[in-house]
């Protein structure tokens, strides 16, 4: 008896490393936040390494991202290009892409893009409120008519179909996320912009 016993427990010792193993290896795959996307997809970055924020203005989590993600392009290198991208899932979403690019029409982009972020989580602006939005709009310098005009232009509505393509191009499943490249998806985390840096990195020495 003495001796099943003693068996049983040096089974349990053998087996007790691999037990221990799985959790790690999968906390190991967790961190990995990105995925990588092929055929690589168009890039407007002229030659340099593109990184995109893809966003939406009603997300917390996006608004949340502004400072760091500001303090992260203070120390942009110049073999790299930013830009953002309005994300679009949905019709509210659609129309906050809109937005985006009506502001970015009139040369107001950025100016008033974290303080219409401030607006909507700080002051509850109601985007689809006409009376709102245009109060908030006049208070900002910006003319309303030449707003509308700019909402309803050709070019903002083909920038909006474009961005809605790169959200289902870039296999994203949530705000905000990064592009880097056409190539690479990185899902938002404590290691979001490690893994962007890391993911320039490897796009900088394929270039070499």
């Amino acid at each position: 008896m003495k001796q099943q016993r003693r068996t049983l427990l040096s089974a349990a010792l053998a087996l007790a490393p691999l037990i221990l193993l799985r959790p790690l290896r999968a906390t190991a795959q967790q961190k990995e936040n990105f995925i990588e996307i092929d055929p690589p997809l168009p890039v407007e970055a002229n030659g340099k390494i593109e990184v995109v924020e893809l966003f939406w203005y009603g997300c917390i989590h996006c608004y949340n991202l502004e400072p760091a993600l500001e303090g992260w392009l203070k120390k942009l290198p110049r073999d790299v290009a930013f830009r953002r991208v309005p994300a679009v899932f949905n019709r509210p979403m659609e129309f906050d892409a809109a937005i985006f690019y009506a502001f970015e029409a009139l040369g107001v982009l950025p100016k008033v893009h974290r303080s219409f972020f401030d607006a909507i989580f700080k002051d509850h602006l109601q985007r689809t409120d006409k009376e709102a939005m245009n109060q908030w709009l006049e208070k900002n310098g910006i003319e309303t008519k030449k707003f509308d005009d700019a909402l309803k232009s050709f070019g903002v509505q083909s920038k909006t179909r474009r961005a809605k393509q790169l959200t289902v191009d870039y296999k994203i499943d949530g705000t905000p996320s990064m592009g880097v490249n056409g190539r690479y998806t990185v899902s938002a985390g404590d290691n979001l912009f490690p893994t962007v840096d890391m993911l320039v990195e490897r796009e900088r020495k394929k270039k070499k």
